[in-house]
């Protein structure tokens, strides 16, 4: 009896979602965990990532300013380091994302699992908040997040919304999208209202031809997810946006996280 009381606790502790933010990193870092970070250390604030040579920073940061819904800034690096001092002072972000896509003159160029080879002085690394860090917070309360209960990617989509322009950086506005059933959406919209750094409230609830999405399971990134009866769809402001402006913009070089796939920060969401 005993004996299998130890193993449910070693069971509980080895969880994914138990894990703290360095645990997580850990794992990420030495490639143990590839997959996406949906549900990963419940509790702590997950980041989107975008690195830009120092040329480009300015009009970036300008973007997400003018942009906070899709990319709400938590941090900015010194140009050059690869560590984040703001939201995770011991992390790096050439290796603790479980996978990076680079773009070369707006286009996908490759996928790779680290940036270790590909890091210049000149690069600035920003953070931006990710809707990721609430899907615990809904768990807690009783709604489900059908791809963190499914072990998949969020489904996510390009809009027919353009964003506000800086520089060379524009084009539309991706959204994800989590079926809530239709008594929760009141208290899901309360509760990621009060996380502006998560994307905060959803931009539209229900109606998915408003935003220009023909079928809800054909996502432009991360996988489709059902629509049960009795449920809405909801659909959140994504850091992905950032990505679409790069194609638009066709900068030279440009490292994001693949989509989903986000670095976990020090800082614990607070509800």
């Amino acid at each position: 009896m005993a004996s299998m009381m130890i193993a449910e606790v070693i069971a509980l502790c080895s969880r994914p979602e138990t894990w703290s933010a360095a645990e997580a990193r850990a794992r990420i870092r030495s490639g143990s965990w590839r997959a996406p970070t949906a549900g990963l250390a419940a509790g702590y604030v997950q980041a989107n990532l975008a690195v830009l040579p120092l040329a480009f920073a300015e009009d970036f940061r300008a973007f997400c300013l003018r942009n906070p819904r899709a990319l709400p800034l938590l941090d900015v690096t010194e140009p050059g380091s690869p560590i984040p001092k703001h939201i995770a002072p011991e992390a790096d972000v050439r290796c603790d994302l479980p996978r990076y896509r680079v773009f070369r003159n707006g286009a996908l160029s490759e996928e790779v699992t680290d940036l270790l080879s590909l890091w210049r002085d000149d690069f600035v690394a920003f953070l931006i908040g990710c809707s990721f860090t609430f899907d615990a917070t809904l768990s807690s309360h009783g709604v489900p997040v059908r791809h963190v209960d499914l072990g998949c990617n969020v489904p996510m989509y390009v809009t027919n919304r353009e964003t506000v322009p800086s520089g060379p950086f524009s084009g539309p506005l991706v959204v994800s999208m989590r079926p809530i059933p239709r008594a929760d959406v009141d208290r899901v919209v309360e509760i990621t209202r009060s996380l502006p750094a998560a994307h905060g409230e959803p931009i539209l609830i229900g109606s998915p031809e408003a935003l220009g999405i023909g079928d809800l399971q054909c996502p432009d990134f991360g996988h489709p997810v059902p629509v049960a009866d009795g449920e809405t769809p909801v659909f959140w402001a994504c850091g992905v946006t950032a990505m679409e402006a790069v194609r638009r913009g066709r900068i030279p070089l440009m490292i994001a996280h693949a989509p989903g796939h986000m670095l976990i920060s020090d800082l614990v969401v607070c509800r």
